[in-house]
């Protein structure tokens, strides 16, 4: 039995869409988007967005591009998918109030995507779950503060937390609330 062929968009979210799946798989691993002419950001929406969900985003450019998967806009405390093309400190009392679940349903907890920079900056030691056991997951990151790593080691209380993923230049690091992460000064 024959099966229909993909076009191109479909294609390019399917495998955005694997590539969410694989990066948080196997935290600190960073993982190909296949991106096209488009921004990352728009293709993780086009994977993941559709009427029943939600977004927070206050990238004025980045919005259009999120509204046109047909989901809703909501404040950074009730939206499902939280994007941040950029991080600076000015935005993390917004992220501070994004929903953690809770321990009924901690799939109520909100994903966040961040811009940023891999292979520099900030060292960290990743480990958890998708990672030998024998050793750590070594990334770099640049474009996010201590700050940052802070409010999200105080945010995660199993099985409660956020879903991280890092997006850099058409590939993303995933880093699930089960990873535990050391930072290297």
């Amino acid at each position: 039995m024959a099966h229909p062929q993909f076009t191109d968009y479909e294609n390019n979210t399917r495998h955005a869409f694997q590539a969410m799946m694989w990066a948080l798989s196997y935290p600190g691993r960073s993982f190909p988007l296949l991106t096209d002419e488009r921004d990352d950001f728009a293709h993780i929406a086009d994977s993941l967005l559709d009427l029943e969900t939600s977004f927070y985003c206050e990238d004025e450019v980045l919005i259009p591009s999120l509204l046109h998967t047909g989901a809703r806009q909501l404040p950074s405390d009730r939206a499902a998918y939280h994007f941040y093309p950029s991080l600076d400190d000015s935005q993390l009392d917004s992220l501070q109030t994004a929903s953690i679940g809770t321990l009924t349903y901690p799939d109520q907890a909100a994903t966040l995507f961040i811009g940023c920079t891999h292979g520099q900056g900030i060292k960290l030691n990743l480990e958890g779950p998708g990672i030998p056991a024998s050793e750590y997951e070594a990334i770099q990151i640049e474009g996010l503060s201590f700050a940052f790593w802070e409010i999200r080691e105080n945010a995660i209380r199993y099985p409660r937390g956020w879903d991280i993923f890092l997006v850099d230049r058409g590939a993303i690091i995933g880093l699930p609330r089960t990873t535990r992460i050391l930072i290297e000064e």
